[in-house]
């Protein structure tokens, strides 16, 4: 492994966070965010997922109930969210650092506005250098609570790294890797160093969690290691006690288990937006909006367009064309085709607003966009 990282996201296990207790673990989470000071010192982004709201909310209430009644859980999560988050916030202080808490269901990500608008909100973060902290809104989404779909933020946090255009996604928890084996109960297993390919051999070796603060286990987190590889995302599967474990990661040592990307990260967005694109939705640019996006990858800005062809909604993948209308790129849009006309025309700014909201003279984001088709 060779590879130079520039955007990562770290995914931290409830097991890990509890490190040998019941309630959350300063030290541990000290220990992490010291590396991800590090690493944003050296013009590294890093975005965290983070499970632990239900271990700190049992804290909280003093409760050592370990059932698997979701009701209940809802209440932990509920009342740890804020928890987490508060003690993450004050000890990335201690380093300068403001974070930003980000609470999703699967839903945000599948539907194409709440996709756009967390897509655009994150990497704005990461751009004035706030740390997003991301977590499965537990309160009002059940999924992970009974172990299906997310799986203890496995899941989440590879379609987190899919949506920002991650180039690695490292999952954290105790064990060094993944193994032929449960190391837990085969004193023989060996650790596996990389896997090129997800085969049924390799989704045999995962297994359950080995106790009952995550919803996890090593399943959840080959199936992850799936779907962002796919994506064109490095995954790293690793034990969060190793020392200094995320710059050592980023260094390319070689620890833990690394699954390299099976397509590249402009093939895979390419192709999604090429499976997503509205049919016969335009935007019409001038030749030197087109010359700006093709030659220094900026923003479609509003004064660039020339027309609009087609119906297409907020959140929508539309063809960007020159002025002779060839197509140059797909991108989606921040406004709808309503909106964009009345751009256009020059009725639409922050004094005239439609439907109470704008969002600048980006119509399209550069980071929203693939060219050169």
């Amino acid at each position: 492994m060779n590879k130079k990282y520039k955007r990562i996201v770290v995914k931290v296990g409830s097991a890990l966070i509890t490190h040998n207790s019941d309630s959350i673990s300063t030290k541990v989470m000290t220990q992490l965010i010291k590396q991800i000071d590090y690493l944003m010192s050296n013009n590294i982004e890093v975005i965290l997922v983070s499970s632990g709201a239900v271990a700190a909310g049992k804290q909280v209430l003093n409760s050592t109930d370990d059932s698997t009644n979701v009701k209940l859980k809802q209440v932990f999560a509920a009342v740890g969210q804020s928890v987490l988050v508060n003690k993450y916030s004050e000890l990335f202080e201690n380093y300068d650092l403001k974070v930003a808490q980000t609470l999703l269901t699967r839903a945000d990500i599948i539907n194409k506005v709440s996709y756009l608008n967390f897509k655009n909100t994150l990497l704005n973060l990461l751009m004035i250098g706030v740390v997003p902290i991301v977590n499965e809104n537990d309160v009002v989404a059940i999924d992970e609570l009974v172990g299906i779909h997310f799986g203890d933020n496995d899941t989440l946090s590879a379609m987190v790294s899919k949506v920002v255009d991650a180039d690695l996604l490292i999952l954290l928890g105790e064990l060094d890797g993944l193994y032929t084996s449960d190391p837990n109960i085969d004193p023989t297993a060996k650790l596996v160093r990389k896997v090129e390919n997800i085969s049924d051999d390799i989704l045999n070796m995962g297994s359950g969690s080995i106790d009952s603060k995550g919803q996890g286990g090593m399943i959840t987190k080959i199936d992850a290691a799936k779907v962002a590889t796919t994506s064109g995302v490095d995954v790293i599967i690793a034990s969060g006690l190793e020392k200094n474990i995320l710059t050592r990661l980023v260094g390319n040592e070689d620890i833990g288990t690394w699954f390299p990307a099976s397509i590249t990260k402009i093939e895979s967005k390419k192709k999604w937006m090429l499976s997503q694109a509205v049919d016969s939705a335009v935007i019409k640019i001038t030749d030197k909006g087109a010359k700006s996006i093709l030659g220094k990858s900026e923003d479609l800005l509003s004064r660039e367009i020339i027309q609009v062809i087609g119906t297409f909604s907020r959140g929508d993948i539309v063809s960007i064309s020159n002025p002779n209308s060839k197509t140059i790129a797909l991108g989606i849009v921040n406004y709808n085709v309503d909106e964009i006309a009345q751009i256009i025309m020059g009725n639409y700014n922050e004094n005239s607003m439609i439907q109470g909201s704008t969002y600048g003279n980006e119509v399209i984001y550069n980071h929203n966009m693939v060219i050169n088709l």
